[in-house]
């Protein structure tokens, strides 16, 4: 009998991979289209937004001890995707349509997609080898491309338009800073805690599909 906590993951993981699925589909049915690139947002961007509001429910996991993750870790993921998503590209029109937004949804999508996949039939324990290789080697490229001339490069498209429209100047005043100034402290940032997840991935790669190549070898 399936227990009540893995049932719970394979029906969350389950539900996170079909959702991807489906903005990955639009997103790819869009390139049949003139000027595909700067319809991302249009497509595909409410069920991303919805998706990845929905993932705070990994920091959760984490925390109650149904996933084998550090709850920080999962918490930071989930909030510097979140606000760029939320805070950046949903608030401003101007920067939904740029090639920058195509590019990291299409990232995220192929990411999300082979990575959900992989934990409900993990959790099942029936998920095929390749998909676990998949799962731990994509990323090599995937992530690079997501955040260099996809997240960065939006933000920093979105700079002027922060600055212009002052937002979120409620909130910041309170820290006698701007939302622009903290974007762009974000921006300076942002490559090395990024750099720091790349190698974090990199080590879990290493302790997934090494004891496999040792096993093979031997």
């Amino acid at each position: 009998m399936v227990r009540p906590s893995k049932l719970y993951l394979v029906c969350y993981n389950s539900l996170q991979a079909l959702g991807w699925s489906i903005a990955l589909l639009r997103l790819v049915a869009c390139l049949a289209h003139p000027l595909s690139v700067h319809s991302a947002y249009a497509v595909a961007g409410d069920l991303i937004c919805f998706l990845q509001t929905c993932a705070i429910l990994e920091t959760v996991h984490a925390a109650i001890g149904l996933v084998p993750t550090t709850p920080l870790l999962a918490f930071l993921q989930w909030g510097g995707r979140t606000h760029f998503v939320l805070a950046i590209v949903r608030q401003i029109p101007e920067v939904q349509i740029s090639p920058s937004v195509f590019i990291t949804f299409m990232a995220w999508s192929i990411s999300e997609v082979i990575r959900y996949s992989q934990y409900a039939l993990t959790t099942l324990k029936v998920c095929p080898s390749w998909l676990t290789y998949l799962r731990y080697t994509a990323f090599i490229m995937l992530y690079p491309i997501g955040v260099g001339p996809g997240e960065m490069w939006t933000m920093y498209q979105a700079l002027p338009y922060v600055k212009k429209r002052n937002l979120y100047s409620d909130f910041f005043k309170k820290f006698s800073i701007s939302y622009h100034s903290f974007l762009v402290g974000v921006l300076v940032c942002y490559t090395f805690l990024w750099l720091k997840l790349y190698m974090h991935v990199f080590k879990q790669r290493k302790s997934k599909l090494g004891k496999g190549s040792r096993k093979k070898r031997a």
